[in-house]
């Protein structure tokens, strides 16, 4: 058994939060009140000290990338797992973007079967359409029967809108979420750079934001069509907030997620990082940065996820137009959302927990992102006034502008199917 003892627990899908000890016995939290007048604690049971720290639910990010299999150079399940409990999380949701893709049960099956033998639950979804071709819809009755917990072909936008109005109607039948990437390549010169500062600096046409609010309006038309319940993935333009907010009041099936690069850093770091800030959809202006923050502020937007996108350091030293897109952000997420959005009065502590764990679980019908007696035993123990420098990833790959970054809030310990699998 377990006893976490004199930390302050927050449960942001009940509200209840306060000076509260919890008994873990086995994969469950089998008590939570106080140890001395509550319960009684059996003998031989391990002891954490939570005194001076945040006891919340384990962290959920519904989308990350693990490069497992094809890539796994990059990352892998296991490396991105130990990321992950670094970070704070004990579940995470892969992306199907993989080689093979997981368009199919046998990639599907070697996913999950891997992910089991981690510290952590790592779901994943599968693709959309076969090889992520955008030409024909993959047996998304057999993927779902056999494990995948959602859809989507994130990495590239869907453009023939009757296969997006065919897989939305396949989707809610199957009661599962489908989300989307949504960035017209026919609108974008070179991805990665916003069209603006960013690429009037590297003397390049870059990725206008038309590009993404236009297919985002497209979307949000189709699911209040077929009722489908969808997430706007890394959403990045002023535009597509206000769209999602406007539709949000029509239909109860749209979600939104943000990125922590997307809420802190705008163009201007694309000029100071180089690729290390090069992303898709990529960096917009400081109105933009502060339209999402007011989304997560509102509801609009209801999840904060990685988009956790490992690369190589050779690959990342290629020039800006060559370079892959992404971060790496599993580890620096929840200090990210601590100093940026809590410790400057956007959000509250429980807001931001909200945002991480319970709604990001609500999504894809997990059961986390609570703490409750009887509920799975999944925890984060949070300096929030603590300090650390970002680096020493336990990511294979180091690709972050956030690195050598001082940022509040630290990780003490990550508690997973009543286990600590993660101590600082």
């Amino acid at each position: 058994m377990l006893l976490i003892r004199n930390g302050y627990m927050i449960d942001p899908k009940s509200g209840r939060e306060g000076e509260l000890d919890l008994l873990i016995q086995g994969e469950k939290i089998e008590k939570i009140g106080n140890a001395e007048t509550d319960f009684t604690v059996p003998a031989e049971c391990q002891v954490i000290d939570a005194k001076g720290l945040i006891v919340a639910p384990g962290l959920v990010d519904v989308h990350v990338h693990f490069r497992d299999p094809g890539f796994t150079h990059k990352e892998d399940i296991f490396t991105g797992a130990k990321a992950a409990a670094k970070g704070g999380f004990t579940t995470v949701v892969m992306m199907a973007n993989t080689k093979p893709t997981i368009d199919n049960a046998e990639t599907l099956a070697y996913v999950l079967e891997k992910g089991k033998q981690t510290d952590i639950h790592v779901a994943t979804c599968a693709n959309v359409t076969m090889g992520m071709q955008g030409k024909q819809i993959t047996p998304m009755e057999e993927l779902a029967a056999k494990g995948a917990i959602g859809f989507t072909d994130d990495g590239i936008p869907l453009m023939d809108a009757e296969i997006v109005r065919e897989a939305m109607k396949r989707a809610k039948a199957l009661d599962m979420p489908i989300s989307f990437h949504e960035e017209d390549p026919a609108l974008i010169a070179q991805n990665g750079v916003n069209r603006g500062k960013a690429s009037e600096y590297y003397g390049i046409e870059g990725s206008p934001k038309e590009a993404e609010y236009t297919l985002i309006e497209r979307d949000l038309k189709l699911a209040l069509e077929t009722g489908a319940s969808i997430d706007i993935q890394h959403i990045s333009t002023a535009e597509g907030v206000e769209l999602v907010r406007q539709t949000r009041k029509k239909g109860s099936n749209i979600h939104a997620e943000a990125t922590p690069h997307h809420f802190t850093l705008t163009e201007e770091a694309v000029i100071k990082y180089g690729t290390l800030a090069k992303m898709n959809p990529p960096l917009r202006t400081e109105a933009d940065r502060l339209a999402i923050i007011k989304g997560l502020q509102d509801g609009t937007i209801e999840m904060i996820a990685t988009d956790h996108a490992p690369h190589a350091p050779e690959e990342k030293a290629k020039p800006l137009t060559q370079a892959p897109s992404g971060i790496i952000g599993l580890e620096t997420s929840l200090a990210l959302g601590i100093t940026e959005l809590v410790k400057k009065g956007y959000l509250t502590m429980t807001q931001l927990l909200g945002l991480m764990s319970t709604n990001p679980a609500a999504l894809y019908h997990l059961d986390a992102g609570y703490l409750a007696e009887g509920g799975p035993a999944d925890l984060v123990l949070i300096d929030a006034d603590g300090k650390a420098v970002a680096g020493n990833y336990a990511s294979k790959s180091v690709n972050s502008p956030f690195t050598g970054w001082e940022l509040t809030g630290v990780v003490k310990a990550t508690v997973c199917g009543g286990k600590v699998v993660y101590e600082r």
